[in-house]
């Protein structure tokens, strides 16, 4: 079972988070048949993305976060909630798989160095916040890492993680950490934060090694005092319905919703989280177009 954490230094300086994210990213890789570059991108911005949803602290808030590169992947997008449970989408699923030297994926080349990392954040107001920031790298965690240093002025250090199978593609291991400095840091805080970051091991390397989401807090945060703030299972959660279907087709004219109907008089929806299809005869149109106007 997936789980996230949440920490902070007893003296309020330094927050981390992390997460084991292998079920979700597994589901997600299952669900839109990822290529391995795919999985590795997907998988890393639904990790960022978990972690970054659980902080928020209105129970129906949301946080949307997109990357759009100028490379074959195109569109990644992947949305949280206010406990973690994440879902998303990648555009083109089926990029080629390059890699490094090193043996690691390429994501930047196909997710492209240039362009856009988009965050959203929805409290329930009705008057989200949003901020864009130019790609760094197009590798997601040093994107993530640039987007809290620029548009929300907080020093934050973000590892993202996805282990994936050479042979045949299974996701092993996936995960991510987040650091943020908090206001009122003092300058030993920074250095022996910048030291511990220095001989710290990639997240999926840590998680095989058997290492739990605290271990790796703890490992993070070695030398100080550590209180857990909150840890919770998290999941692939896709809330569509036929119902929030309906409810979007009543903002359409009569017209558009008739014009939805093909040869053979039904509408397919298919949602772009899940792949689930909606079906939708045109008694059905017609009845929500009645519904609609009474």
């Amino acid at each position: 079972m997936d789980k996230i954490i949440r920490c902070i230094t007893s003296d309020g300086a330094v927050m981390a988070s992390a997460i084991d994210a292998s079920d979700i990213v597994f589901t997600a890789k299952k669900l839109h048949d990822l290529s391995r570059v795919s999985t590795a991108a997907l998988g890393r911005l639904l990790c960022a993305t978990s972690m970054m949803g659980n902080m928020l602290k209105q129970k129906d808030a949301f946080i949307n976060l997109r990357v759009l590169g100028d490379g074959e992947m195109g569109a990644v997008v992947a949305v949280g909630d206010s406990r973690g449970n994440v879902r998303g989408y990648v555009e083109n699923p089926q990029v080629k798989t390059e890699y490094y030297n090193n043996g690691k994926i390429n994501v930047a080349k196909a997710v492209g160095k240039s362009g856009m990392l988009s965050v959203m954040r929805d409290y329930g107001t009705g008057d989200p916040y949003i901020g864009q920031v130019e790609l760094v790298s197009g590798e997601i965690a040093e994107d993530i890492t640039n987007y809290f240093a620029t548009s929300e002025q907080i020093p934050t250090v973000c590892a993202l993680g996805v282990l994936v199978d050479k042979e045949d593609g299974e996701v092993l291991l996936a995960g991510g950490l987040l650091i943020q400095l908090l206001p009122g840091a003092f300058e030993d805080t920074i250095e022996k934060l910048e030291k511990n970051i220095a001989k710290l091991e990639p997240v999926t390397t840590m998680l095989a090694k058997g290492m739990s989401i605290l271990d790796i807090c703890k490992t993070a945060l070695d030398g100080f005092e550590l209180e857990v703030l909150d840890e919770n299972p998290v999941n692939y959660v896709c809330g569509c319905s036929r119902e929030k279907l309906e409810r979007y087709f009543m903002t359409m004219s009569d017209d558009d919703i008739r014009s939805m109907a093909d040869e053979k008089g039904e509408a397919e929806a298919v949602c772009q989280f899940c792949n689930k299809k909606y079906v939708f005869t045109k008694d059905d149109l017609e009845a929500i177009i009645k519904e609609k106007n009474s």
